[in-house]
């Protein structure tokens, strides 16, 4: 199943590329890094993804998880990240008709996850990144090693690729949830669809929300599990976009209510 994940601001941590940028002049660096892990979690094909241009989307998300009739657009974790290395290093040595040269840029990004229904960080991830250019010179005759800009570029990506395995491996440990829309008779309307990893024939549980309770010990709320009523079977899909897509569910065991406020959908795991 694909979870839902949004991407907030990504920051450059670093000196680089800052020092000549106007007061609230957007950093290219910190937006490309972002670009990037947009493109990382889409190509992974494990996530439906949501860009949020401001971490003040945090509150935004909360909002859309806690309402009534959760929209699509609530996501199940939003994730934030920052560039905390990029340095260049210059290698060579020059001999009597001979010369080498080698550009080194070494990335290194972190990426906190969130959980949009609590405001708190679950997961961080690490990744580190190398870019490398060589060139030389005999006698003379071959290329010179120039400023390479590309290689930042690369260095990043590497790096955004390293954290991606430990990414992917923590969220898909996290159940897929969904809420559902309606009962209608014998059929249940759910919110998610194909592009979520829905199919025809598909078995969910059907689950009361858990107590919320505060911890005495980190002082932390914390859900109790939630009690299961039910099972359903997914039949058939409605909408016409990723956003609006809902699904169309017969129920195979339990009961459920006219009002399903509340209630979950969950995987049905081993």
């Amino acid at each position: 199943m694909k979870r839902r994940v949004a991407v907030g601001r990504f920051s450059n941590s670093t000196p680089y590329g800052r020092l000549l940028l106007s007061p609230g002049q957007a950093d290219p660096v910190a937006s490309q890094a972002g670009d990037m892990l947009v493109n990382a979690l889409v190509a992974s094909d494990h996530f439906f993804v949501f860009e949020r241009s401001d971490l003040t989307a945090l509150n935004a998300e909360r909002v859309l998880s806690e309402a009534d009739g959760q929209a699509l657009s609530g996501v199940d974790a939003l994730l934030l990240g920052s560039i905390t290395q990029l340095g260049r290093r210059n290698e060579g040595k020059q001999g009597f008709l001979n010369s080498q040269r080698r550009q080194a840029v070494n990335a290194t990004v972190e990426i906190r996850l969130v959980d949009v229904r609590t405001g708190r960080v679950f997961f961080t991830a690490s990744g580190a990144g190398e870019a490398t250019t060589e060139t030389g010179e005999v006698a003379g005759f071959g290329s010179r090693a120039g400023y390479d800009s590309t290689l930042n570029d690369r260095a990043i990506s590497a790096a955004i690729a390293d954290a991606m395995t430990n990414i992917v491996n923590q969220l898909q440990q996290r159940a897929w949830f969904t809420d559902i829309l309606r009962v209608s008779g014998p059929t249940v309307y759910v919110s998610g669809g194909p592009s979520q990893g829905l199919r025809a024939g598909d078995r969910f549980h059907v689950e009361t929300p858990g107590e919320t309770v505060v911890s005495g010990q980190s002082g932390l709320p914390i859900t109790l599990p939630g009690s299961r009523v039910a099972q359903i079977e997914i039949t058939g899909f409605f909408g016409d976009s990723p956003e609006t897509e809902g699904a169309t569910a017969r129920l195979i065991e339990g009961e459920l209510p006219a009002d399903p406020t509340g209630l979950r959908v969950t995987e049905i795991r081993p």
